[in-house]
């Protein structure tokens, strides 16, 4: 089974491949770990961020896209752009999206501890909550 975990900031989408195989967990190398939707009013901007997402997917032949759930509402409430982003991932062709809130990570980490250090991952900083959530999905399943 093929993961992408996914956290949206502002206006970019972070992300983290993992494979699960026989109880054991790898992170295959992934040509982009962050693309950036800028200008989300135009409409030839947003055609192009779900090609290059939907091309993404399909080379790396991911079959679950997970996404750290924001809040909707409140003081720290997704942005605008965010929501858009993940709009696209939720409507990709021959990909399934879920959404994980973060309490239910949580209790699925705490159950499934990782078993080596983040720093031993060589994943960059920026892409620890988009690996916690491929990890806690792949825990779940």
């Amino acid at each position: 089974m093929r993961v992408c975990g996914v956290e949206i900031k502002s206006n970019e989408a972070i992300f983290v491949l993992m494979d699960m195989d026989d109880g054991l967990v790898g992170l295959p190398d992934c040509r982009t770990v962050r693309l950036q939707l800028t200008k989300d009013h135009v409409q030839e901007q947003m055609q192009k961020f779900h090609f290059t997402l939907q091309k993404l997917m399909t080379d790396y032949k991911v079959q679950h896209v997970v996404i750290k759930e924001r809040p909707q509402k409140g003081k720290f409430a997704g942005a605008a752009v965010g929501f858009k982003i993940e709009t696209v991932l939720q409507l990709l062709d021959d990909v399934q999206t879920h959404i994980l809130n973060g309490t239910e990570q949580k209790e699925i980490l705490k159950r499934n501890p990782l078993a080596v250090d983040y720093a031993d991952t060589g994943l960059k900083g920026f892409q620890q909550n988009a690996f916690m959530t491929a990890y806690a999905f792949v825990m779940k399943r």
